[in-house]
C-alpha cells in the first residue's frame, strides 16, 4: 500500500510537471507573438543605433525596449525564473535554475539596413536542459517551435527529421567572413556542396536547416543566437558543436557548426583538417 501510495504521487508530480512545462510552452508563444507585434508596430520609427564592439555590431532602441518588454512579461508570470538576454548585460548560467534566452532582434543590421531577414527568439532551459525553443521570422511570418517532449512545427506544421541527401545537392550557411577566409576549412569542405548562403541572421539561418533548406550553418555566434534552434534541432536529428571540438560554454561567442548528427564524422574530417 505504501509503495503504492508513493508511486502515485510520483506520478502526480511528473503529471503536474508535464503541465507547468506545456503552461510555459503556451505562454512562451503568446510572448514571441506579441513581441513580434511590438517590433512591427515600431518599425517606421526613427531608429536609435548604436555600436557596441565595432561598427556592423550594432543594436537600436527597439532591440533593447522588446527585451525589456519580454523580460517584465516573464518576470510578471514566473518571479522565481532567471534570464540570459542579448542586451544590457542580462546574465545567468543557463545550468542553475529555471532560465529563460532572449534574443529580442537576431539579425539587427538586417533589421536596420534591409527590414527583413531578422529574427525574435526564445529558449527556455531547466537546469541546463533545453525543454523548447521558438524563432519567430518577423517579415516571413513563420513561428518555428517545440523540442524536448514538444513535437517541432513551422506555424503548427510539424518538421520531418533529417534526410539524408548527397552533399553536392545541399546547400551551407554560413557567416561571410568565415568562409572567406578559409577559417578551419570551411570553404574547402563547401566545395562539396551546391554552395553556400549567407543570410546575416543565425536565427533565419538555422530555421532554414530545420526546414531542411540548407545542409548546416557555420558561425561564431553567442548563446542567445543558438539556443533556441540548438533545442529543436536536437530533436529532429541535429547537433551543435564548436568547430574546434571543444564544448558549448553557453557564456560567450564561439565558432560553431549546426549540422546532422549522422553527417558529424564526415563533416570534422573537412573542418578539422
Amino acid at each position: 500500500v505504501i509503495r503504492a501510495i508513493e508511486l502515485s504521487r510520483q506520478l502526480g508530480l511528473m503529471q503536474e510537471g508535464g503541465f507547468l512545462l506545456k503552461d510555459k510552452f503556451e505562454f512562451a508563444q503568446d510572448l514571441i507573438r506579441q513581441a513580434v507585434t511590438y517590433v512591427r508596430n515600431r518599425m517606421t520609427e526613427d531608429l536609435q543605433i548604436e555600436e557596441k564592439t565595432r561598427f556592423d555590431d550594432l543594436v537600436t532602441n527597439i532591440d533593447k525596449d522588446t527585451q525589456d518588454f519580454m523580460v517584465s512579461r516573464i518576470q510578471t508570470n514566473y518571479p522565481d525564473d532567471y534570464i540570459l538576454g542579448e542586451e544590457n548585460d542580462l546574465y545567468h548560467d543557463v545550468k542553475e535554475g529555471h532560465v529563460w534566452v532572449l534574443d529580442p532582434i537576431d539579425g539587427t543590421v538586417n533589421f536596420i539596413a534591409q527590414g527583413r531577414d531578422f529574427a525574435v527568439m526564445i529558449a527556455y532551459y531547466e537546469e541546463g536542459l533545453g525543454k523548447f525553443g521558438l524563432i519567430y521570422d518577423v517579415t516571413g511570418g513563420n513561428l518555428y517551435s517545440g523540442g524536448g517532449q514538444f513535437e517541432v512545427t513551422c506555424n503548427g506544421k510539424p518538421l520531418s527529421s533529417y534526410q539524408n541527401r548527397p552533399l553536392f545537392r545541399q546547400l551551407l550557411g554560413a557567416n561571410g567572413r568565415m568562409y572567406a577566409d578559409n577559417y578551419l576549412g570551411l570553404a574547402d569542405f563547401a566545395q562539396e556542396l551546391l554552395g553556400v548562403r549567407v543570410l546575416g541572421s543565425a536565427g533565419i539561418s538555422m530555421s532554414r536547416v530545420l526546414e531542411g533548406q540548407l545542409f548546416g550553418y557555420c558561425s561564431s555566434i553567442s548563446p542567445w543566437d543558438y539556443a533556441a534552434a540548438s533545442i529543436m534541432g536536437e530533436k529532429l536529428g541535429y547537433e551543435l558543436l564548436t568547430m574546434t571540438g571543444e564544448p558549448l560554454d553557453y557564456k560567450s561567442r564561439q565558432a560553431v557548426m549546426f549540422i546532422p548528427k549522422a553527417e558529424v564524422a564526415r563533416v570534422k574530417k573537412v573542418i578539422h583538417k
